[in-house]
Protein backbone atom coordinates (compact mmCIF):
# COMPACT_ATOMS: atom_id res chain seq x y z
CA UNK A 1 0.00 0.00 0.00
CA UNK A 2 3.09 2.80 0.93
CA UNK A 3 3.83 2.05 -3.06
CA UNK A 4 0.55 3.22 -4.03
CA UNK A 5 -0.15 6.06 -1.61
CA UNK A 6 2.01 8.55 -3.76
CA UNK A 7 -0.05 7.73 -6.86
CA UNK A 8 -3.41 8.23 -5.14
CA UNK A 9 -2.19 11.44 -3.73
CA UNK A 10 -1.02 12.51 -6.87
CA UNK A 11 -4.54 11.22 -8.68
CA UNK A 12 -6.61 13.06 -6.02
CA UNK A 13 -4.69 16.20 -5.75
CA UNK A 14 -4.82 16.39 -10.07
CA UNK A 15 -8.29 16.17 -10.26
CA UNK A 16 -8.97 18.95 -7.84
CA UNK A 17 -6.34 21.22 -9.73
CA UNK A 18 -7.74 20.28 -13.17
CA UNK A 19 -11.34 21.23 -11.54
CA UNK A 20 -10.42 24.45 -9.92
CA UNK A 21 -8.16 26.28 -12.95
CA UNK A 22 -11.42 24.77 -14.90
CA UNK A 23 -13.91 26.67 -12.81
CA UNK A 24 -11.64 29.72 -12.29
CA UNK A 25 -10.63 29.75 -16.20
CA UNK A 26 -14.08 29.23 -16.49
CA UNK A 27 -13.85 26.42 -19.28
CA UNK A 28 -16.91 25.37 -20.63
CA UNK A 29 -16.39 23.47 -23.29
CA UNK A 30 -15.29 20.16 -22.02
CA UNK A 31 -17.62 18.31 -19.26
CA UNK A 32 -16.34 17.88 -15.32
CA UNK A 33 -15.61 14.09 -16.23
CA UNK A 34 -12.62 15.29 -19.17
CA UNK A 35 -11.79 17.59 -16.51
CA UNK A 36 -11.17 15.38 -13.72
CA UNK A 37 -9.44 12.69 -16.27
CA UNK A 38 -7.19 15.30 -17.57
CA UNK A 39 -6.39 16.52 -14.15
CA UNK A 40 -5.55 13.71 -12.84
CA UNK A 41 -3.41 12.14 -15.72
CA UNK A 42 -1.76 15.89 -15.28
CA UNK A 43 -1.33 15.07 -11.20
CA UNK A 44 0.95 12.38 -11.76
CA UNK A 45 2.72 14.03 -13.99
CA UNK A 46 3.36 16.90 -12.22
CA UNK A 47 4.31 14.78 -9.67
CA UNK A 48 6.39 12.90 -11.24
CA UNK A 49 8.57 15.52 -13.09
CA UNK A 50 8.46 17.18 -9.17
CA UNK A 51 10.47 13.80 -8.16
CA UNK A 52 12.51 14.05 -11.02
CA UNK A 53 14.00 17.62 -10.58
CA UNK A 54 14.18 16.70 -6.71
CA UNK A 55 11.56 19.01 -5.33
CA UNK A 56 10.57 17.17 -2.48
CA UNK A 57 14.02 17.39 -0.64
CA UNK A 58 13.09 19.99 1.75
CA UNK A 59 8.92 18.79 1.79
CA UNK A 60 7.39 15.41 3.24
CA UNK A 61 6.42 13.21 0.17
CA UNK A 62 2.75 13.35 0.47
CA UNK A 63 2.83 17.37 0.71
CA UNK A 64 5.17 17.51 -2.51
CA UNK A 65 3.43 14.48 -3.94
CA UNK A 66 0.50 16.75 -3.24
CA UNK A 67 1.59 19.80 -4.95
CA UNK A 68 2.68 18.63 -7.78
CA UNK A 69 -0.50 16.74 -8.34
CA UNK A 70 -2.19 19.81 -8.11
CA UNK A 71 0.10 22.15 -10.52
CA UNK A 72 0.22 19.17 -12.61
CA UNK A 73 -3.26 18.44 -13.20
CA UNK A 74 -4.11 22.26 -13.42
CA UNK A 75 -1.75 23.12 -16.15
CA UNK A 76 -2.63 20.34 -17.97
CA UNK A 77 -6.79 20.97 -17.94
CA UNK A 78 -5.89 24.63 -18.50
CA UNK A 79 -4.30 23.19 -21.66
CA UNK A 80 -6.60 21.00 -22.64
CA UNK A 81 -9.49 22.90 -22.06
CA UNK A 82 -7.82 25.84 -24.42
CA UNK A 83 -7.53 23.44 -26.70
CA UNK A 84 -11.15 22.34 -27.02
CA UNK A 85 -11.98 25.84 -26.58
CA UNK A 86 -10.04 27.20 -29.57
CA UNK A 87 -11.67 24.10 -31.68
CA UNK A 88 -15.38 25.46 -31.34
Amino acid sequence: MEALMPIITQLIAGAVGGNAVSAVLKQEAISVVARTIAGAIGGIGGGIILNMVGGEAGLSAIVANGIGGLVGGGVLSAIVGAVMNRSR
